[in-house]
């Protein structure tokens, strides 16, 4: 069964970094896009950005241009997404998700897409 693992969410300041790493097992990872969204305590759910299976096309939402950067190893069935200058506005858990690969961009850059298929999440608060 599809299963999906995130790790590497902590509490930093404003300006710091960090950087999710999530675990994907259960399925052919490489032929699927995979998403990292993002949701908040009475927020709607965030895309936050995403990459096609061959890792050379990513997607990312206006919110986080510049300073998330998506990439996975599909040796390694890891997707990795590099946060840096954290805002406090970036606080939320965030999840990594499989994504059929016909909406792989909607799936990084839209708010409340669907995503059947998705981790427990990590938590990332910034101050």
């Amino acid at each position: 069964h599809v299963q999906l693992v995130e790790s590497g969410g902590g509490s930093v300041e404003a300006g710091g970094s960090l950087r999710l790493s999530c675990k994907g097992s259960g399925f052919p990872f490489r032929r699927y896009c995979m998403a990292w969204f993002r949701q908040a305590p009475g927020k709607d759910r965030e895309g936050v950005a995403s990459i096609e299976g061959d890792g050379l096309t990513t997607y990312s939402a206006d919110s986080v241009q510049d300073r998330f950067i998506v990439s996975r190893d599909n040796d390694m069935n890891m997707l990795f997404l590099q946060m840096t200058d954290l805002k406090p506005e970036d606080t939320a858990t965030y999840y990594c998700a499989r994504i059929p690969p016909p909406v792989c961009r909607a799936a990084g850059t839209v708010p409340n897409h669907p995503y059947p298929f998705a981790g427990q999440g990590t938590q990332v608060t910034v101050s």
